[in-house]
């Protein structure tokens, strides 16, 4: 089963941050993820989705490959190999797999300019041993969404915004109201 993770921050250096290291647990196989997103509101107020994967750069090696095959088979690979890679791009472009986009979209555009959030989708994880890794972000974030277990969630809220019983509530620094 898929989890699905979301954390906002009042800026967006530790959003990438976050990532950089969800990436690096990943490599040792602390967490398993199947999508992880870095969604800014810059200070215009346009959002920008930051994708791990560039699906129109792997649509267009992947369509360049088989367009070069087919067009070998035709006596012109040239030919062949730029029609391919033209098409995987296109292709990429109008892929969609992971987190939606148009979801990603609508919750930011709650956020103030400035902000940031990091979505994951998790397939599994190791909780304990996850949590210990990521103590530089203790007190930085505000869970926002999450389907995870209550107990799960909880942990997650209360390790993310540990340290900010003196700061600002997170969801008022992120222009974003508490999820019910």
């Amino acid at each position: 089963m898929t989890d699905l993770v979301v954390v906002a921050f009042p800026e967006h250096e530790t959003a990438f941050a976050l990532r950089a290291k969800l990436a690096t647990l990943q490599k040792n196989y602390l967490i398993d993820m199947e999508d992880v997103v870095v969604v800014v509101k810059d200070a215009k107020g346009k959002v920008k989705l930051h994708q791990a994967q560039n699906l129109t750069a792997a649509g267009a090696v992947s369509g360049g490959f088989w367009g070069t095959l087919f067009g070998m088979m035709f006596l012109n690979p040239l030919l062949g190999a730029a029609i391919g890679a033209g098409a995987g791009a296109i292709s990429g472009t109008l892929t969609d797999i992971g987190i939606n986009d148009k979801f990603m979209k609508d919750l930011a555009a709650s956020f103030q300019p400035g902000c940031s959030a990091v979505f994951v989708l998790v397939r599994k994880f190791t909780g304990d041993k996850l949590l210990e890794s990521l103590d530089e972000f203790r007190g930085k974030g505000r869970v926002l969404q999450t389907s995870l277990v209550k107990d799960q969630e909880e942990s997650l809220r209360v390790f993310l915004e540990s340290q900010q019983q003196d700061a600002p509530d997170a969801a008022g620094a992120v222009g974003v109201a508490s999820p019910s």
